[in-house]
């Protein structure tokens, strides 16, 4: 049996009242439909815009929530802060605000784009570590030493009651939603989303999502205490080694499951959200999205809400992960074509190429490394097409005029 309301470190009561006290200080983010991508996946999707908060993130709901909650002697002493970039940056932004001294400690692995972002706004940050829980142990030392307040990303009663406004306009905005889908770092929106869930759409399933490097919350339902894979993520936002205990409370009792989805999924998603929607959402922020495209068969023909969490992405990411998807999807291709290495054999290979409308974006030739006979060269081509079966269309053509192709990608 499910605990009641009041047995819970969050109810919807203080939901409600953190959605009041933070009111027009956030973005009100539109929930829309996307006719493409449920036309794409045969799922009705509605999406929860949450990259459009002023620190393009859900994570200024529940940083003001805890900020308007300090004493004044707390403001007067300023606050504390762990976050890998956007804990971080709502934070600063309503510290800053509010005429609150902030100090942000990061890793030292934070892409430069979210340290920057946070300075802008106002915050000290601190570099230590290369990972999230040295920069916690340095967020507690500075903390005691320093007489700050901690303002804990995640596993906080008064963050997670900001976090679950998400729902609140969610359910608000779309009627009858089968699931929702929900990203999962240390657990605090998914644990708030799901105590506002349990009272206004107590039939809605709702679903975490995790990257399978990082399951951290997942174990922990299922009782696994082995260590996480961890590495490098492109879903840094929800690259956490440990869930948090009072949201794992909340999950365990009021959310119906926990997945974990591949990297590869999470690119892709974030690919079809920059050329369907024409929104970019970070790795964590396409989480959600992704889920449906590694199980549509779970979630087919209903109707399903996600939220795009966050848009922080370095931008150098962001065009590898670009790029990647074009080759992925057999618009970008590498070929290696065998030629004589004579005059005009460039010419010949590039006039097929061209009448079958391949674009060549790049070309090299290789002498040395290759098996070929000494009088023959690797012509290495980076060809851009419309898709895959395009692609094999200018393959074959090079083939039947005589010359090997050896064709590479991306799986």
């Amino acid at each position: 049996m499910r605990p009641g309301p009041n047995d819970l470190p969050v109810t919807y009561g203080d939901v409600v009242r953190a959605a009041a006290a933070i009111g027009d200080h956030v973005v009100r983010t539109p929930t829309l439909r996307s006719q493409t991508l449920s036309a794409i996946t045969g799922v009705d999707l509605w999406l929860k815009f949450e990259n459009l908060q002023y620190t393009a993130s859900f994570k200024d709901r529940g940083a003001l929530n805890r900020l308007l909650l300090l004493t004044p002697e707390e403001r007067a002493r300023g606050v504390v802060a762990m976050s890998a970039g956007n804990h971080a940056q709502g934070v600063a932004y309503h510290a800053t605000r509010l005429g609150i001294p902030a100090v942000i400690v990061m890793p030292r692995t934070t892409p430069n784009v979210k340290v920057a972002s946070t300075e802008a706004l106002g915050a000290s940050v601190v570099l230590h570590g290369d990972d999230l829980a040295a920069a916690e142990a340095e967020a507690e030392a500075l903390a005691t030493r320093d007489g700050l307040v901690r303002v804990a990303p995640f596993d906080d009663a008064a963050v997670m009651a900001g976090q679950g406004t998400v729902a609140l306009e969610l359910f608000a905005d779309v009627d009858g939603l089968d699931a929702v889908v929900v990203p999962v770092g240390g657990g605090g929106l998914l644990a708030g989303m799901a105590v506002v869930a349990a009272d206004v759409a107590p039939t809605t399933e709702l679903i975490g999502v995790e990257s399978e490097l990082y399951p951290s919350m997942a174990n922990a339902l299922r009782g696994v205490t082995d260590p996480v894979p961890g590495g490098p993520t492109i879903a840094e936002g929800i690259g956490v080694a440990r869930a948090g205990r009072l949201a794992r409370e909340i999950v365990a009792a009021l959310v119906d499951d926990v997945v974990v989805v591949p990297e590869a999924a999470i690119e892709q998603a974030v690919n079809l959200l920059l050329e369907i929607e024409k929104t970019v959402a970070e790795g964590a922020g396409a989480a959600g999205l992704a889920a449906v495209l590694t199980d549509p068969a779970r979630f087919k023909d209903r109707r399903v809400g996600l939220v795009i969490t966050g848009g922080n992405v370095d931008p150098r990411l962001l065009a590898s992960v670009i790029m990647r998807g074009l080759v992925r999807s057999g618009r970008l291709c590498r070929m290696s074509v065998g030629v004589t290495d004579v005059p005009g054999s460039l010419s010949r290979v590039a006039a097929i190429v061209g009448e079958l409308r391949g674009n060549i974006v790049e070309v090299g030739h290789q002498r040395l490394f290759s098996d070929l006979s000494v009088k023959s060269t690797m012509l290495e081509l980076a060809v851009e097409t419309r898709d895959r079966d395009h692609a094999d269309r200018i393959v074959d053509a090079l083939e039947a005029a005589g010359y090997p192709v050896h064709r590479s990608g991306l799986s």
